[in-house]
């Protein structure tokens, strides 16, 4: 079956550009946009509005894109169940891991996990949780680590891991005398935060909502050596997981005031095909989450 019209109008609705998504799709931009134009005509409607050099959905393209995204998923699975009942596979594994977890909890795993099965392919995305959620439900995505709250209804989950979130400062900072801190005194400090949609972030966020300070972020970085660099040259404090300090004598943790906990689970797609690459992973994945628990 060719879907690649199909391919193509996803693309260019994501990117909201021809040239972009040709670009995404490694293909001339001239090829995607006789591609929509003659999908266009085949349904007798306009998927996109053009002006400006900015594309648009219509409305019509809007109630086509929900269709195109079940059908591409239906055809990617189908095709590669098809390849492995024929043993044609050799398999891939996409996982989409945030940026704490990938630095400090995954290696390990994904590196035994290589080991017991060579012939694989890993491919590790990094990206916030609310991100790989997305990218999880629109099939970008195999397997991801979200947060355990709030699953949504169209993803199967499992528990993978619990750890508290701890106030993380300078040796020489106050709070190191003191063995909890309250969001109070949290809050009036200067933060340093990652941004937006990783769950470090949501985490502050959801405490601030409840509490009803206003968090003081002076730096917002995903680089983590960055944030703890910040903190030992006292321009602020953040909060991170145990794992992540576990190494740094310069560094400080101290539970909230009360402890905040943090649930991830690993997810994948309810509807969609988890190939036995993936379904290998998955297994290995939370045997090796038992035995560390």
């Amino acid at each position: 079956m060719d879907v690649k019209p199909l391919r193509y109008f996803l693309e260019v609705a994501r990117q909201s550009s021809f040239t972009r998504a040709a670009e995404m799709l490694g293909v001339a931009q001239p090829a995607v946009s006789m591609s929509i134009r003659k999908l266009e005509q085949d349904l007798g409607i306009t998927l996109f509005q053009r002006a400006d050099r900015k594309v648009a959905l219509t409305d019509e393209g809007l109630r086509l894109y929900e269709h195109a995204e079940k059908i591409v998923r239906a055809v990617d699975d189908a095709e590669l169940e098809m390849r492995e009942l024929k043993g044609l596979s050799k398999g891939e594994v996409r996982v989409g891991i945030p940026s704490m977890l990938g630095s400090y909890y995954f290696p390990p795993i994904l590196m035994a996990f290589r080991y017991r099965h060579p012939t694989l392919n890993l491919e590790v995305i990094e990206g916030g949780t609310w991100q790989l959620q997305q990218m999880l439900e629109q099939g970008l995505l195999d397997l991801g680590v979200i947060v355990a709250e709030d699953v949504p209804e169209l993803l199967e989950a499992r528990p993978l891991i619990r750890e508290e979130m701890l106030v993380t400062v300078d040796e020489s900072h106050p709070f190191a005398l003191l063995d909890k801190v309250t969001p109070e005194a949290f809050f009036a400090e200067e933060l340093v935060m990652f941004k937006e949609g990783y769950f470090h972030r949501k985490v502050v966020d959801r405490l601030a909502k409840t509490t009803g300070f206003t968090p003081n972020i002076g730096f917002e970085t995903n680089l983590i050596p960055l944030i703890k660099s910040i903190i030992k040259q006292g321009f602020g404090i953040s909060t991170l997981l145990a794992m992540v300090v576990a190494e740094d004598r310069d560094l400080v943790t101290r539970s909230f005031d009360p402890p905040i906990w943090l649930d991830l689970n690993i997810a994948w797609r309810k509807d969609g095909y988890l190939s036995k690459a993936n379904r290998a992973f998955l297994d290995f994945l939370l045997s090796n989450t038992e035995k560390l628990s």
